[in-house]
């Protein structure tokens, strides 16, 4: 990249949920923000009321400069108002809508995207979730030139980041979200030494959103393997199970903490004070709380004595 913005860059920020407000207030503090552009608001809860993204919400109390246009393509309004702020750059963080071509060029720098995964790794809406499902020991964050493909343009930035084993979504967005406003804060004050990478596209894997057959518990696989996927859709959209035709909710499970007795996939084998245990396709899962449906969470020996089930009994199988 060519020029010198360091220290003085007029920033337009592109972002939605809570997730990129931290970043947003770590870019206000070094820079002069020209616009916010975030999400249209959207009717929540059983009212249907309508309500800001957290960033659109943020920049409201502020005072800024706020926009929410419901299409960005061929949206020439909008794009008027993008060239009319004066930014210099663009970042865009979890905003959530795809970038048309013909708006990456107004700003003099382009637009610069946050990714929350060492690109390029995990491309896609759900980094996050499916590096900790896929049982990775590390991830990072990206700082890339955004382009007109999904997460394919050129990295500018990359720091790492190991995950702890007991860390779930939530604790490795925390994580991620420190890592990600002091790097954006960097590239920005360095827009003119930053030399872009393309990405090695061999390496490329995928991030698709989550669905909620994703959280469904399949006892086939290793304890291990579930335990992980149990922390990647902690959040969303949690794991559960079903047994006895009704489902379950698993709030909180680890790998069993001794060797169990062993017993096919599915099998409660032992209850415990604290815990119930479940074999695996290759070792076995502690069921701690659970909640079952149209209840409130409970320890799982509490929902386990009123299941009317028996050591031996099994949960239903994956559907579908």
């Amino acid at each position: 990249m060519t020029g010198t913005v360091a220290g003085a860059a007029r920033v337009a920020f592109f972002g939605s949920p809570e997730f990129a407000v931290p970043v947003l207030e770590a870019i206000r503090a070094r820079f002069e923000l020209v616009l916010v552009v975030a999400q249209p608001d959207k009717p929540v809860g059983r009212g249907l009321h309508l309500s800001a993204p957290p960033v659109a919400a943020h920049a409201a109390r502020l005072g800024l400069p706020l926009a929410q246009p419901a299409r960005l393509k061929r949206n020439a309004e909008f794009a008027a108002q993008l060239a009319g702020s004066g930014a210099d750059v663009a970042v865009t963080c979890a905003y959530g809508k795809m970038l048309p071509a013909e708006l990456l060029s107004v700003p003099r720098y382009g637009f610069l995207n946050i990714h929350t995964s060492l690109l390029p790794r995990y491309r896609g809406a759900a980094p996050i979730q499916w590096a900790l499902i896929r049982g990775e020991r590390q991830t990072g964050t990206t700082i890339m030139q955004t382009d007109p493909g999904m997460d394919t343009g050129p990295i500018l930035l990359q720091e790492s980041l190991p995950i702890a084993p007991h860390w779930t979504a939530p604790d490795l967005a925390a994580a991620l979200q420190e890592q990600a406003a002091r790097l954006i804060v960097r590239a920005l004050a360095s827009l003119d030494a930053l030399t872009p990478r393309p990405q090695d596209e061999t390496q490329a894997t995928h991030a698709p959103m989550l669905s909620k057959a994703d959280g469904d518990v399949d006892w086939q696989h290793d304890a291990t393997s579930i335990y992980d996927r149990y922390r990647g859709v902690y959040a969303w959209p949690q794991t559960s199970a079903v047994f006895a035709g009704k489902r379950l909710k698993l709030t909180a499970i680890r790998p069993a903490q001794e060797s169990p007795a062993r017993g096919q996939p599915g099998e409660v084998t032992s209850v415990q004070a604290g815990s119930v245990t479940v074999a695996c396709g290759l070792g076995a899962l502690e069921l701690l709380t659970v909640q079952p449906e149209s209840k409130k969470a409970m320890p799982a020996p509490d929902w386990w004595r009123g299941s009317g089930g028996q050591i031996g009994s099994r949960f239903d199988p994956v559907s579908g």
